[in-house]
């Protein structure tokens, strides 16, 4: 009875002790954490009106697109050279929403393609869909644009978008090839062939020195190979259907046949034009009944000599 009716007064009095305890012997670990934290960053986002054309400047920077690897083929140019090409279609290309940044300089938008079935699409998709009043697609990237370049939600871009004679830029995961050894992967060299070798001819050697007596992050070994996102600049527009709302892009594109390809403008140009000199630029993309209307098919025109008459020198 004693020692309980001793601990019920000990809590008492410590609870009593804490309560009256001055606000300055207080731990002010809590008032410091909340004054450390950072301040909401503010978010900006064009302002978008009506969709109508503008002018394009070196500074401005259009929208990329989204569109499906059909294959590869080839064409023949106006010197009667073939010329290996790949088919990209743009299916149903909109608008989806028009990202917020940090910087008010700088826009992003989000570009939808395809269609996805509603009963494919998960509730949080749908609601997004829902609230910018676009159906469900099949796929979304963003795209970073010049503000004067924003567009309003909803809008489809289409093939003539582009302009034949131009450079672009696509993006795709490449093809996986699986786990490989290190001649495959990275290009070693191997082993002897004969002459003492045994049982190690493709493998990769030391993996490093005995000190410290460990393997350096980043040591090209066996592994996974393939499967990641692969960037090729720089690949003229050969050929725009406005009918089967493709272009035809000179030369390989990285992932398999169906695959979604991201083409933009080129943003690395060194002693390049990003546009063909003379070329009318749809900017901030083609509008039906506001730009010169466009003819089926629309061909580069790759210009120089003709590569199959000797010169004279």
């Amino acid at each position: 009875m004693f020692t309980r009716a001793f601990l019920a007064g000990r809590s008492a009095s410590s609870a009593v002790i804490r309560t009256a305890a001055p606000r300055s012997l207080l731990s002010t670990s809590a008032v410091a954490h909340k004054a450390k934290l950072p301040h909401e960053k503010l978010r900006y986002a064009p302002e978008v009106g009506e969709l109508k054309l503008g002018d394009y400047t070196a500074n401005s920077q259009r929208t990329g697109v989204i569109a499906r690897k059909k294959g590869m083929t080839g064409m023949w140019d106006e010197w009667g050279v073939r010329v290996p090409v790949t088919v990209l279609q743009l299916e149903k290309v909109q608008v989806v929403s028009i990202i917020k940044t940090s910087n008010p300089s700088c826009a992003r938008l989000q570009i939808g393609c395809g269609v996805r079935k509603e009963k494919n699409t998960s509730k949080p998709m749908k609601g997004h869909y829902d609230a910018h009043g676009v159906e469900p697609k099949a796929k979304l990237f963003e795209f970073p644009i010049s503000p004067d370049a924003a567009l309003p939600v909803g809008t489809e871009i289409s093939a003539a978008h582009f302009v034949p004679g131009q450079l672009v830029d696509v993006t795709a995961p490449g093809l996986g090839k699986g786990f490989q050894g290190v001649m495959k992967r990275w290009g070693f060299s191997g082993g002897r062939a004969s002459h003492g070798n045994s049982l190690a001819h493709r493998t990769p050697g030391s993996t490093g020195n005995i000190n410290p007596g460990r393997v350096y992050p980043g040591k090209k070994m066996p592994g996974r190979m393939g499967g990641k996102n692969v960037t090729v600049i720089r690949l003229p527009v050969m050929k725009v259907d406005t009918a089967l709302n493709c272009i035809w892009v000179k030369g390989p594109v990285p992932g398999h046949d169906e695959q979604f390809i991201k083409v933009r403008d080129s943003t690395k140009l060194i002693k390049h034009r990003l546009f063909p000199e003379g070329a009318a630029v749809p900017f901030p993309t083609y509008i039906p009944g506001q730009s010169p209307a466009l003819p089926r098919e629309t061909i580069a025109k790759v210009g120089g000599q003709d590569p199959l008459v000797p010169s004279s020198d």
